[in-house]
């Protein structure tokens, strides 16, 4: 099973997505992210706001060392984070339900881009939102209107792996 080491991982070409996680309280759900994101190779996560950063007992609980693997920043503000990888580059992308959003399973987007994850409670601030180049959601046929932000940050993850490797080489 090809498994890199953490300074491997580091040196690997990435997966082209940053995650950027907009007040996310669950130390539980950060470390979840992290693990999702070493196992797509995907370049950064951006913990933002209120977002807790390791070393932390409870992230090192569910990211299982992936904390040490995956290249993560600390932004005091979400807007500040946007603004310094619009300027890289990156498409920002809302994971959010508004009127808007396009439907993540007919979403085929490879460029290079960040996806803001938001709030257990709230979702993405507002005013992320509105700055968003797009907001992308995630179809549900439930009762809940809502995933665990560390569920959908998984399957928006997965997505793009999925859209990306179609046309590229990182999956190997």
């Amino acid at each position: 099973m090809k498994r890199l080491s953490a300074e491997e991982f580091r040196q690997a070409e990435k997966t082209p997505l940053i995650i950027v996680l907009d007040n996310v309280r669950s130390m539980y759900n950060v470390g979840s992210i992290l693990r999702t994101a070493d196992g797509f190779r995907i370049e950064r996560v951006c913990l933002c706001g209120i977002t807790g950063t390791p070393p932390h007992q409870e992230i090192h609980k569910t990211a299982l060392g992936a904390e040490d693997s995956v290249e993560w920043t600390y932004y005091k503000n979400t807007l500040d984070c946007i603004n310094d990888l619009r300027n890289n580059g990156f498409i920002i992308v809302a994971l959010e339900q508004v009127e808007e959003s396009q439907n993540m399973m007919t979403w085929q987007d490879s460029r290079p881009m960040a996806i803001i994850v938001g709030n257990e409670v709230k979702g993405v601030s507002q005013d992320v939102v509105d700055v968003a180049d797009y907001c992308l959601e995630i179809p549900q046929i439930g009762c809940k209107h809502s995933f665990n932000v560390a569920c959908a940050a998984a399957m928006v993850m997965w997505q793009y792996y999925k859209n990306f490797s179609v046309h590229n080489s990182v999956n190997n």
